[in-house]
């Protein structure tokens, strides 16, 4: 027996010596992998190793101990509502307080496992069940305009379904992002017992970035960002559920209820000061009711603004092309800002409170070419509908977004929801309404246009599994 030990000690020597031989000098030297602070890592491998350590803890769970997960994401979104929300603000410093808060307590509504589903086909020669399983690890990138609750959201839909994550935020955004993440941990681990569902990297780089997007252990990307991240994630070799930009138009036409499309307006593109993606950007009126427009826009609230101070502001807040090939370049220290801000660059004292400010343009103003993000909407006149729709197509860009009208003409309705083929096309409501705030349906901050998955949810971030069994289990 002692000669067998013996011998078996020697083999396992000499195996270990020559794997020992082979490395030196020819591998990356092995790394201890710290186990970070509840998540939160400063090394991306690191930060990737975890979360697939993340998701194999997921594997052995429940569906049970993932509704846990589900649950405590959103308790604490709502639950801590205040604090994050100020959190937030301090840090990227846009927005508003009160929108920051509350985007963080409608994370309730974002679904869950209870979006999880079986399909089954039985026949003459047996039974056949599709099941949704998880693709693993999910690289996500969050943007600076909704930090935490675009981290939240992606959380509860990503590991409803199985998954793990593995957060590259916003640098400007990336401090609330990574408390996000402890407080999630943190209550996870308490509940269940699994680590690192969810991890962050605490100095995101363009160079973690496409780390994430590199990485073998990475199976597929979600991001949520401007054109330039969109664009790398869609030239990455993974799958990727790409959240591109927008341009969002409205249509009011002569049919329209003026009082509750300017009450809409004012409530979706006043909303934190703008940040939405489909937020209301550009308004296109009818000639004909132009001017009772104008003034149901005074009645609900909003600032107008003359041609001079339009004309101020426009100069504050773009530069001009540098060569024809080129577009306006948006001075990024107004976006998000309070209309009142943006009033004092146009010579205007208002109120802090003041949620809006509007004005007639042409449709030359690069407010309406440009996603811009700000507390400003140009109103242009068009001729009727139809003209209407046609530059409600053109400022749109194709990007296939986000688009709006106010009308009561069933026709024209029909005729701009097909010609836009938007991902999103809101009648007679504010923006929000689009993701079930005010109006039927769900919410995700993570609207994949290019790549079409359009508002995510867990069934967003499956893959299809197929099960036969031949000749049996039918019982009909």
């Amino acid at each position: 027996m002692q000669s067998t030990e013996d011998t078996i000690r020697s083999v396992v020597q000499e195996v270990l010596a020559e794997l020992q031989k082979k490395n030196n000098g020819t591998s990356v030297p092995k790394r201890e992998r710290q186990d970070g602070d509840w998540g939160v890592f400063a090394d991306t491998d690191q930060a990737i190793a975890a979360a697939n350590e993340g998701f194999a803890g997921l594997r052995e769970a429940s569906m049970e101990d993932r509704a846990k997960i589900v649950e405590i994401v959103k308790r604490i979104c709502f639950e801590q509502s205040e604090e994050l929300g100020k959190l937030e603000l301090q840090e990227t410093k846009v927005g508003r307080l009160e929108h920051k808060i509350e985007k963080l307590q409608i994370i309730k509504k974002v679904p869950g496992t209870e979006w999880m589903k079986t399909d089954a086909m039985s026949g003459d020669h047996g039974l056949m069940i599709v099941e949704y399983a998880p693709f693993g690890v999910i690289g996500a990138i969050t943007p600076v305009t909704h930090s935490l609750p675009t981290l939240a959201g992606n959380v509860i839909n990503m590991v409803a379904s199985g998954n793990s994550m593995v957060v590259n935020p916003h640098p400007s955004g990336k401090k609330i992002a990574c408390e996000g993440v402890r407080r999630f941990n943190r209550a996870i681990y308490a509940a269940t017992g699994l680590q690192n569902v969810v991890t962050i990297v605490s100095e995101p780089t363009l160079e973690s970035a496409e780390r994430i997007f590199q990485h073998r252990d990475v199976k597929v990307l979600c991001v949520t960002g401007g054109p330039g991240v969109a664009r790398a994630a869609m030239a990455s070799r993974k799958k990727a559920i790409v959240a591109g930009p927008g341009n969002p138009p409205v249509l009011v036409d002569e049919t329209a209820d003026l009082d509750n499309a300017a009450r809409s307006i004012i409530a979706g593109g006043g909303y934190d000061n703008n940040l939405l993606c489909i937020g209301e950007k550009e308004v296109f009126v009818v000639e004909s009711v132009f001017n009772e427009f104008m003034a149901a826009m005074d009645r609900a609230g909003a600032a107008r603004m003359n041609s001079s101070q339009i004309d101020q502001l426009t100069k504050a807040a773009f530069s001009p092309p540098e060569n024809k090939d080129d577009h306006w370049h948006l001075n990024r220290d107004l976006v998000g800002q309070h209309a009142s801000v943006l009033a004092k660059h146009a010579g205007m004292s208002l109120p802090e409170s003041t949620p809006l400010l509007f004005g007639e343009t042409d449709e030359q103003n690069p407010f309406v070419p440009e996603e811009q993000m700000m507390p400003f909407v140009p109103i242009v006149r068009c001729r009727n509908a139809d003209h209407g729709i046609d530059l409600c197509e053109k400022y749109e860009h194709g990007f296939r977004h986000t688009s709006l009208i106010h009308s009561r003409n069933v026709r024209t309705m029909s005729t701009m929801g097909r010609r836009m083929d938007t991902t999103l096309f809101i009648k007679n409501g504010p923006s929000p309404a689009g993701l079930g705030l005010g109006g039927e349906g769900y919410l995700s901050f993570s609207i994949a246009t290019p790549t079409g998955e359009g508002v995510t949810n867990p069934m967003t971030f499956t893959r299809q599994r197929r099960c036969v069994m031949v000749d049996d289990l039918r019982i009909v």
